[in-house]
């Protein structure tokens, strides 16, 4: 049987949400220490642990179909690629910093300074879309100690948090990418191929889907009804079940995420009662 090949960072920061995404999706992976190659037990599936540097290189190449990679990577490398999925995870974004004593208002003021980072590529592209003309010095490793040592007036490099450029004395001035995994697809797949990567989109917007919605039952009086229904989307309509006590019905929905606290307001005030939020294992629409 063909085997639909997947490449995932061996270690780092998205090595172990590659491997829960999979194992959310229902695949079984043995991913024993220091294993570079496994497979899984339930699906048409060969995983591959590479250096998240090296997996676009390894789709265009063909050795692997597929590939669970930072977008920033794939924006870098300028591999022949297909980005077929966001997966909401690894987010970060690039970003200028410059040290905190500097004076900076506008991107104006990168203009003819020493520029450290390991993503030249996308750097100099920011800096053509900005008419800025600098001296860009791509360094591997330790891109925010470049000012400290003499070596850069400004780093660019990926931030999280910005402990670390707060620890070694920068700030952050402009934000370059924002970036997220992505599933990395080779752009020349075989049919066979094709239905798998679709078969796993298909399980991998599933669990997308759930993370992002909650599932809501409620009591309701029924002179109240009609008010509570509107207040709900759900995925066509709410569902609405009478109780044992009369004058009263149950009213099951799924709300997002990002609207879940105001609409759950609105349903109290409305009138609504005994409110249970239950988590969504997976979602098929």
């Amino acid at each position: 049987m063909m085997k639909l090949k997947i490449a995932i960072q061996k270690s780092g920061r998205l090595h172990d949400d590659s491997i829960k995404l999979l194992k959310e999706c229902g695949i079984d992976i043995n991913n024993g220490v220091n294993k570079l190659k496994t497979e899984a037990s339930n699906f048409p599936l060969e995983v591959f642990f590479l250096r998240d540097d090296d997996i676009p290189q390894y789709i265009e190449d063909g050795v692997a179909d597929i590939g669970i990679v930072g977008e920033n990577v794939v924006l870098e490398k300028k591999k022949q690629v297909n980005i077929v999925e966001k997966l909401g995870f690894g987010k970060c974004r690039l970003s200028m910093a410059v040290p905190k004593t500097m004076e900076y208002s506008t991107v104006k003021d990168l203009e003819n300074t020493r520029i450290a980072t390991s993503y030249p590529v996308i750097v100099n592209e920011f800096l053509q879309r900005n008419g800025i003309k600098a001296e860009i010095h791509e360094i591997s490793g330790s891109v925010e100690i470049a000012p400290g040592i003499g070596l850069a007036d400004a780093i660019c490099d990926l931030v999280s948090s910005g402990s670390t450029l707060f620890m070694n004395g920068l700030k952050e001035v402009e934000t370059v990418l924002k970036s997220e995994a992505v599933l990395a697809a080779c752009h020349n797949l075989q049919p066979e191929q094709q239905i798998l990567l679709d078969k796993l989109l298909f399980r991998i917007q599933a669990v997308k889907k759930a993370k992002n919605n909650k599932y809501i039952l409620l009591n309701a009086p029924n002179e109240k009804l009609n008010d509570i229904i509107g207040l709900l989307p759900g995925m066509k309509s709410p569902t609405v079940l009478p109780l044992a006590e009369q004058g009263w019905s149950s009213v099951h929905s799924v709300l997002n995420e990002n609207d879940f606290w105001d609409i759950i307001e609105s349903l109290k005030a409305a009138g609504a009662q005994g409110i249970l939020v239950v988590p969504i294992e997976k979602m098929v629409i």
